[in-house]
């Protein structure tokens, strides 16, 4: 039900136990200041629980960002929806010492194509930060458009549109 996606880099998988480490040590610092935090432990877990149950639930979820030669984990991309997000949400997260090489924009692009070529989505949205340049730029590098008149989880988030080819 969770699918493995590949790239010339990544494998996309399935996050393990062996994730929540370098998961929660970023949730829980500074560098999680653009996704409302940093986070309490409870929070991160919380957080790292529902990117996998969403995949049973809702069909879509989270996949880890693993480099193909080393097998090091770089950070996380996913889709998210449900009740805390008003349409279907890419998003991606990369660790601090991955950051710069390309590899959540790698990530998302492989996603964002399996959301619309193989589950069918229609659109997808972006939530970025107004203040997380990087994210906003990524999108951008996407094809994602800022929509100001899209629904939002909360008035300074910024709504960037992914529409299907």
């Amino acid at each position: 039900m969770i699918p493995t996606l590949e790239t010339d880099r990544l494998l996309l998988r399935p996050q393990t136990m062996e994730d929540w480490p370098a998961y929660a040590g970023l949730m829980m610092s500074d560098h999680a200041v653009f996704m409302e935090g940093p986070h309490t432990l409870a929070d991160a877990w919380g957080m790292f629980c529902h990117d996998l149950a969403q995949w049973y639930l809702l069909g879509v979820g989270a996949l880890m960002i693993e480099d193909r030669k080393s097998g090091q984990c770089l950070g996380q991309v996913g889709i998210n929806h449900g009740p805390l997000f008003p349409e279907h949400e890419l998003g991606w997260l990369v660790y601090p010492a991955s950051q710069g090489k390309g590899y959540a924009s790698e990530a998302a692009l492989a996603l964002r194509n399996w959301g619309f070529n193989v589950r069918g989505l229609k659109t997808l949205v972006s939530h970025i930060d107004p203040e997380n340049h990087r994210s906003r730029k990524l999108a951008e590098r996407l094809g994602a458009v800022l929509e100001f008149d899209a629904e939002r989880p909360g008035p300074e988030v910024l709504v960037y549109r992914h529409r299907a080819p």
